[in-house]
């Protein structure tokens, strides 16, 4: 049951993807074997690699592998296994976005940071999270810090 602003007024649509993986090197063999698709960036930092794959209308997919045992993405692995992780939304607002998923019944976690999830109700679920429109990417925008909404 939807209560208050309608979803298209606090969702904009998909901003990116992230999947997790072992082994970063195969993934992007695979994925741009799959799709025809370019890397746009490695990363790594705070024992994980990534890689980014832009789309044409601007959304893109992020791989994420850990770099070490001990890292929070390789025990994400070991409870979740690889695979599709994260579906991030664009909102235009995130305390309407919040108050909306809240009404809805959803349980968040990070209110009140820049970094908001939807905690999903089922292993099998990915884990959404809440993109402001406005909020730069670190890896493609240049930017180095987040920046708070």
């Amino acid at each position: 049951m939807m209560v208050g602003k309608s979803y298209d007024s606090v969702f904009l649509g998909v901003d990116h993807l992230v999947f997790l993986t072992r082994d970063i090197k195969a993934s992007i063999i695979n994925w741009e074997r799959m799709l025809s698709l370019h890397t746009r960036v490695e990363h790594t930092e705070h024992g994980v690699a990534q890689v980014f794959f832009t789309l044409p209308d601007g959304t893109f997919i992020e791989l994420v592998a850990p770099t070490d045992d001990d890292s929070t993405v390789a025990q994400l692995i070991e409870e979740k296994g690889e695979g599709f992780y994260v579906l991030a939304m664009q909102v235009t607002n995130m305390l309407d976005a919040q108050a909306f998923l809240k009404a809805n019944g959803a349980t968040l976690r990070g209110e009140g940071t820049d970094r908001v999830f939807v905690v999903p109700e089922a292993i099998s679920e990915p884990t959404i999270q809440l993109w402001p429109i406005d909020r730069p990417h670190r890896w493609r925008d240049g930017t180095t810090k987040r920046e708070k909404n």
